[in-house]
């Protein structure tokens, strides 16, 4: 009984930032006036939403043009991957509700091939990289190896977006 309490306080936790990341979205932008820092937080609660997207990119590419572009690109990436434990969480705890036999298979390829496809999915811009997060945390990959491969991916990709931004809007 213990662990299913955790696994549902898990998922509903994670739904919760979730939802209030967008019930907060157009007060998130402010964040911006505070450089990096700011940069960071806004990062991760754009990438704390599940499924929705979230602008965040909008502001890593206009604080590019400002501040310097890597480091922008770094705290993006950085806060990106911290945000992106909601989708990991609640994966967490749905493995928990579930019944573990039917999902075995599924988690083993999961475990075997998580950093290379943390990375990758991380580094594309796709709405669907939650999915990713979900499947980690159901395949209990380390929370430790999750967020080093999203932030090694993300900021791989907000590095790339602000070095644009600087490029076409100087």
């Amino acid at each position: 009984m213990k662990e299913k309490a955790k696994a549902i306080i898990q998922i509903l936790f994670g739904l919760a930032i979730a939802a209030a990341v967008i019930l907060l979205n157009d007060r998130i932008a402010a964040l911006g006036n505070y450089g990096y820092a700011g940069v960071f937080i806004i990062s991760a609660l754009s990438s704390a939403t599940l499924f929705i997207p979230a602008p965040g990119w909008a502001v890593v590419a206009a604080m590019a043009t400002i501040l310097d572009p890597i480091y922008v690109g770094l705290a993006a990436g950085i806060g990106s991957a911290f945000g992106e434990l909601t989708g990991y969480m609640v994966g967490d705890g749905a493995l928990s509700l579930a019944h573990r036999k039917k999902y075995e298979k599924f988690l083993a390829l999961i475990k075997k091939n998580d950093a290379a496809a943390i990375l990758v999915f991380s580094f594309l811009p796709n709405p669907f990289f939650d999915i990713a997060g979900i499947a980690a945390g159901a395949a209990k990959v380390p929370v430790w190896r999750y967020v080093l491969f999203c932030a090694a991916g993300r900021s791989l990709r907000y590095v790339l977006l602000a070095w644009l931004a600087v490029q076409f809007f100087p």
